[in-house]
C-alpha cells in the first residue's frame, strides 16, 4: 500500500510518502520540501548524489515522526550546500530545503 500525507515542518508544507512492501516488517519513507527529501535508509544516498538531487538520509525508522526525529546519517553534495549535515534532525534538514 502507498500512503501520501500532507505533513508541516516550521509551518510550511512537506508531502510525505510510504510504502509498505510486502513480507517486510518496516516501510519505505520519504518526506519531500520545496528543494529536496529526506529519505529512509531504503534508498540510496549515492544514487541522489548521481542524480544531483538534494537528499538526506536517515535509519531506523517507522514513521514519519521517527523520520523527522532521526539524526541525519547521509548528505548529498547538493543538500550540504544548503546547510544540511550529518548529525542534524531531519526535520532540520528539511528546513533547509525551502
Amino acid at each position: 500500500m502507498i500512503t501520501i500525507t500532507g505533513l508541516k515542518v516550521d509551518g510550511k508544507n512537506c508531502l510525505g510518502l510510504r510504502v509498505d512492501l510486502p513480507e517486510c516488517p518496516v516501510p519505505l519513507l520519504l518526506i519531500t520540501a520545496e528543494k529536496g527529501f529526506v529519505m529512509c535508509g531504503f534508498l540510496n544516498i549515492e544514487a541522489a548524489e548521481r542524480t544531483g538531487a538534494s537528499a538526506a538520509m536517515v535509519s531506523g525508522v517507522r514513521a514519519f515522526e521517527d523520520v523527522m526525529n532521526a539524526s541525519v546519517k547521509g548528505v548529498t553534495t547538493k543538500a550540504r550546500s544548503l546547510g544540511v549535515q550529518e548529525g542534524m534532525k531531519g526535520a532540520d534538514a528539511l528546513k533547509h530545503m525551502f
